[in-house]
């Protein structure tokens, strides 16, 4: 998902924001995925133990939100643990940020944060997902560690909107990408994409994802 980042997927079981784009749902044609993201959400214990290595940049549970409602806090301690044995920088990501600030003192030190926030609407695509109003006001309050936003897959907006947004939580950065999928989201004009593009880039530096090229055309 993010040139030069490993990942890592110590946490099994379909994932209970159930959002019907989801990458993971696309690689469960392959029976090993089928068989890990399926049923309770559990930790994959042979996945916990590895050895993560040093000085990598690690997406920590890429597959699946760890900080959905109704993982265990026990989960993510344990693997919050397994992190603190190996020196990276680690990337947690989720659509539901306000367990980050439950969880702030326990993250490792080199942490980047990252929500996804697909549109400033509200989508039935988007499952049991917070609102993204609720997502940005989590981040929001969010200090000491590097802020991401992954406007992915992005679907239709209201400019000022989605800007304000993404100003509130005054991120490092913003990646911007389409789906690729074929789930047949709404998405934005090229006009209307430009213009977010451009407001942006005001406050922040943008990392457009090559499927995006497909609504730039």
């Amino acid at each position: 998902m993010y040139p030069g980042v490993e990942t890592w997927n110590p946490l099994a079981g379909a994932c209970l924001h159930e959002c019907s784009y989801c990458s993971t749902n696309a690689l469960k044609r392959y029976p090993v995925i089928q068989c890990k993201y399926s049923g309770e959400i559990r930790l994959d214990y042979k996945a916990l133990g590895k050895n993560l290595g040093k000085g990598k940049t690690i997406f920590v549970v890429a597959q699946n939100d760890l900080f959905a409602e109704g993982v265990p806090f026990d989960f993510i301690a344990q693997i919050f643990g397994q992190c603190y044995r190996y020196d990276n920088t680690y990337l947690f990501q989720t659509k539901n940020p306000e367990r980050f600030i439950d969880c702030f003192k326990l993250f490792p030190e080199k942490t980047i944060l990252c929500t996804t926030i697909e549109s400033n609407r509200r989508y039935r695509q988007m499952g049991n997902t917070p609102l993204p109003i609720n997502r940005a006001t989590a981040m929001r309050f969010l200090a000491d560690f590097k802020k991401q936003v992954t406007i992915e897959p992005i679907m239709d907006f209201d400019t000022n909107e989605l800007v304000d947004l993404i100003a509130m939580i005054q991120p490092d950065s913003v990646n911007i990408g389409a789906d690729s999928k074929h789930n047949h989201l709404p998405e934005p004009s090229k006009e209307k994409l430009l213009e977010l593009i451009e407001e942006l880039g005001k406050f922040t530096v943008i990392d457009q994802k090559r499927n995006l090229n497909r609504l730039l055309k």
